[in-house]
């Protein structure tokens, strides 16, 4: 698998799945029955939604929109996909979201992606390159991923791994992980735990205890430690005895394919839906 793109099948054990797929699993994982859990769109979104319809149906799913217990049979397209609000046990209104909800530690766990992440997890989402109002690309922006990364008893990070991506320092702090290592997020006054695992498609990475910078800890099927430190822009640490994380079961695989069945929005990696 090492130097294959992400979208490229793996075939372990006679089960054939891509490398996003794999990430994706890996993240559903992550989540426990009854949990609340703050969902984006996209990977976290099909993570989410994959726990639910297997190990996990008592997840309840909370959307910046203002959803909150949204059971969608499919990917929503956007959090504010009308599927939501039919399937939600309760809609509130964005402040109460964030106000009531999020902000006095309320939700459990976030899921966030990162167009830039650095060795203490901290997120850009907002420029790349030059200076703020100058920058070489100015990106989508924050939406609600500050305040999940600030308040959330913990957050997960889901992102594929380059060193484009992966960087020693981001070019601009969107959303605050350790900031510079231990006594940041204290010092700042955030009352969420921080990010405690980023999910590439190559593995698992999460905090040293005391410097607070993230460490392999854990590989896919297929992939190598030196592969994961080729792909990463500072001198990633490796744990002394990384986990194999197991590839997804069929039962994994045939649910995730199941949401994704209408094609809508990201194609978590499927390369037959074209």
């Amino acid at each position: 698998m090492t130097g294959q793109r992400s979208v490229d099948p793996v075939v372990v054990s006679e089960l054939t799945y891509t490398a996003d797929e794999m990430m994706t699993v890996a993240a559903s994982r992550v989540l426990r029955e009854g949990m609340t859990c703050f969902v984006g769109i996209g990977l976290p979104s099909a993570a989410a939604n994959l726990a639910r319809a297997t190990h996990a149906p008592g997840l309840v799913l909370i959307y910046e929109s203002g959803t909150i217990g949204a059971k969608p049979s499919e990917l929503p397209l956007s959090i504010g996909d009308g599927m939501l609000a039919e399937t939600a046990d309760a809609v509130v209104s964005v402040p109460e979201i964030f106000n009531y909800w999020l902000q006095p530690g309320r939700i459990d766990i976030g899921f966030l992606g990162a167009a830039q992440i650095d060795k203490f997890g901290n997120i850009n989402t907002t420029v790349i390159g030059g200076d703020y109002e100058h920058p070489r690309v100015r990106l989508p922006g924050a939406g609600g991923a500050p305040e999940i990364a600030a308040s959330c008893r913990e957050v997960i990070v889901v992102v594929r791994q380059s060193s484009r991506s992966f960087v020693e320092r981001v070019d601009f702090v969107t959303s605050v992980g350790y900031g510079s290592g231990p006594g940041d997020r204290e010092r700042l006054g955030l009352t969420g735990a921080g990010p405690k695992k980023i999910i590439t498609d190559l593995g698992v990475l999460e905090p040293d205890p005391v410097t607070f910078e993230f460490t392999l800890s854990g590989l896919f099927p297929g992939v190598s430690a030196v592969a994961a430190k080729e792909r990463t822009g500072w001198d990633l640490a490796v744990a002394a005895d990384p986990e194999i994380i197991a590839g997804p079961s069929p039962a994994e695989l045939d649910a995730l394919r199941n949401l994704q069945r209408v094609g809508v929005g990201e194609k978590i990696g499927r390369t037959d839906d074209r």
